[in-house]
């Protein structure tokens, strides 16, 4: 949260708690949760947990096992009833939420199995009424539910009640929402392997709890998050029947509370202390509000909207006006790289050393060009030495039927290759017979691999990146085989060290794009974090001539108020950018993993590109095709 900001939740019609990361929130959590656990066993009681499954909660259970193996925390006590299933679903089914329970928490506490209950997704239709009232019976019989956690989905669903879900709604069978089903896609490897179905406590249900905590991390829930907090109570988003509970939490990171008042608009809410950002985002957000330019706005526009201080503090509209366009007017720059023998003073990058070597990190091998595409380009065609390093190899986001088309290629061009031919058999049987979320082969695993590292390279080629400027780090966090990642390591990080230990770049530019819904982005950007500190620590001083550009774009775009760099991009460069994103022709048509947005990657890169240069002519700006957007990292050089 901003410091400056004085804090009133006037709008606000749900506790919410705000910590600076997921990794924090999940720890309050943990410690809510094992807080009751403990006071109930000095009470010599049963702790009834709700429990949810999916991404959100994963921290939260980790935290969990790690008290109990130091021996702070036993669940012999607890007595736990998970929020939904899908169905159908066997329960030793990779999908299966008796196997994430198991794998998550279960497994590793001294939980007993009678006390662990979870919808069960393998009975008869005809079984399922019967089932779904013995569940609310189980529930009632225990006392209710204590503490009862929840993540929340794209749409507002809790559990698996969707829109149209009733207050009084008690454990069922329902129908999947299309857009749930999506969101689902990724773990399923393709929304034709999502049931359509799924057992889910009801709304009611849910609201029996003595306590709810709901949890959400990421910008990709800011949204959803603001109509559930601050906007009315409808069945169209089921979240906001929880304003009916008086003890009901929302635990959030700072991303996915950013669309709260309090927190995007804070002027509207109650006093501010105002610095230069604030100054900017309020500006911003009054010039787009009003559809004026940034120096047209009066004293009248800004006391109309809660910034009447503002103006009283500065002085004018028009000082205000100014300061902010000439901030905004100074991100602007046709010279990512630097423009040599020219007064740098008032520019986001310095005029030397010229040219510079850049390194791109690339988290999966497409992101550089769909996201920064442009501004590569344009680092080329200016002379610098641009070098791009492939963090993962991208293997799961490959059709199957690639590697088919590949090894056939193959196979056609060397007749008779006994060994090849043998080969493309075996992968054939495999892929035959393979199931919807099994792990490939790691012979296939490595063929995907090839697949994207070849693309890659094309990609170079055409944008006139040198192929030895290209490096394929293949970080092992991600080489599990399925969505599902490892936590990384210090081989991760020694990987990325030595890589930017051997080019000592003058610019770093890394994927900011935390929005990525499988997370890889967040991991990529934390293993250079560290590298970082590694190299400041080893005293490797040609890093703090070094600056760091975080770029966005695949998943959502910064805000105009968060940018300090942008590159602006003609109609020539946007063609030159989608041909280069189209030289990964695995992804193209129809990518493995297109996260909530159905759009190729191409048209949501053009799309976030032209919307940003649109925004920029909006507040005054001169007037572009297309913009990339960048914010730097200003990393401790203590």
């Amino acid at each position: 949260m901003n410091p400056n900001l004085l804090e009133d939740r006037r709008f606000e019609k749900i506790h919410t708690i705000i910590q600076e990361d997921s990794k924090k929130a999940s720890l309050f959590v943990a410690n809510e949760i094992a807080g009751l656990i403990q006071e109930k066993q000095k009470e010599g009681k049963k702790a009834v947990l709700g429990l949810a499954t999916g991404s959100t909660p994963t921290k939260v259970y980790d935290y969990l096992v790690q008290f109990h193996k130091e021996g702070r925390l036993s669940f012999k006590n607890v007595i736990t009833f998970n929020l939904d299933e899908y169905y159908p679903m066997q329960p030793n089914s990779l999908h299966s939420y008796v196997r994430f329970m198991n794998e998550h928490l279960f497994n590793h506490v001294d939980i007993g199995a009678e006390n662990v209950h979870i919808p069960d997704g393998s009975l008869s239709p005809e079984e399922i009424r019967d089932y779904c009232l013995d569940y609310e019976k189980k529930i009632e019989n225990v006392g209710g539910i204590d503490i009862q956690i929840l993540g929340i989905g794209r749409t507002g669903h809790i559990g698996f009640n969707e829109p149209g879900s009733s207050l009084n709604s008690k454990t069922r069978l329902i129908r999947l929402d299309r857009v749930t089903r999506l969101d689902a896609a990724s773990d399923f490897f393709g929304q034709e392997n999502v049931p359509m179905r799924a057992i889910t406590m009801g709304v009611g249900t849910i609201l029996s709890a003595k306590k709810i905590i709901l949890m959400a991390w990421g910008e990709g829930k800011a949204d959803v998050i603001q109509q559930s907090v601050e906007g009315q109570i409808k069945e169209s988003i089921p979240a906001t029947f929880l304003q009916h509970h008086n003890n009901c939490d929302f635990v959030l990171d700072d991303a996915s509370s950013s669309k709260l008042s309090r927190i995007q608009t804070p002027w509207l809410v109650t006093e501010c202390k105002w610095d230069d950002h604030l100054i900017k985002s309020a500006t911003i957000w009054l010039s787009e509000k009003l559809n004026k330019a940034i120096l047209k706005l009066t004293n009248e526009d800004y006391n109309e909207y809660g910034m009447g201080n503002l103006v009283a503090e500065i002085g004018s509209a028009e000082q205000i006006n100014l300061k902010v366009f000439n901030q905004l007017q100074r991100t602007i720059t046709g010279w990512p790289g630097g423009k040599p023998n020219a007064d740098d003073s008032q520019r986001p990058e310095r005029a030397n050393p010229h040219p510079k070597t850049s390194l791109i990190f690339s988290p999966h091998p497409d992101d550089d060009v769909i996201s920064m595409g442009g501004t590569l380009l344009r680092l080329v065609d200016q002379g610098h030495n641009v070098h791009i390093a492939y963090q993962t190899s991208g293997n799961i986001a490959v059709f199957d039927d690639e590697v088919i088309r590949f090894l056939d290629f193959a196979a056609t061009v060397q007749e008779d290759n006994v060994e090849l031919d043998k080969k493309l058999k075996e992968v054939r049987e495999f892929l035959a017979s393979k199931k919807p979320g099994q792990v490939d082969s790691e012979e296939i695993q490595k063929f995907k691999g090839l697949i994207r590292r070849g693309e890659a390279l094309a990609a170079c080629r055409y944008c006139g990146v040198e192929e030895k400027n290209a490096h394929f780090l293949n970080l092992p966090f991600y080489e599990t085989g399925t969505v599902k990642k490892r936590p990384h390591s210090e081989e991760d990080v020694k990987i990325t060290y030595d890589l930017l230990n051997k080019i000592k770049p003058e610019q770093i530019f890394a994927a900011g794009d935390l929005s990525d819904p499988h997370g890889t982005h967040r991991v990529c950007l934390e293993i250079i974090y560290q590298a970082i500190d590694l190299l400041k620590k080893n005293r490797q001083d040609w890093i703090n001539n070094c600056y760091v550009w975080l770029y966005r774009g695949a998943w959502q775009e910064w805000e105009v108020a968060d940018m300090e760099m942008t590159v602006p991009i003609g109609p020539k460069d946007m063609a030159r950018k989608k041909n280069a994103i189209f030289k990964h022709q695995s992804q193209k048509d129809s990518a493995m993993f297109p996260g909530n947005d159905e759009r190729e990657f191409w048209q949501r890169a053009e799309q976030r590109n032209k919307e940003t240069a649109n925004r920029y002519n909006a507040l005054g700006m001169a007037e572009y095709e297309a913009m990339e957007g960048f914010v730097r990292y200003h990393f401790n050089f203590n």
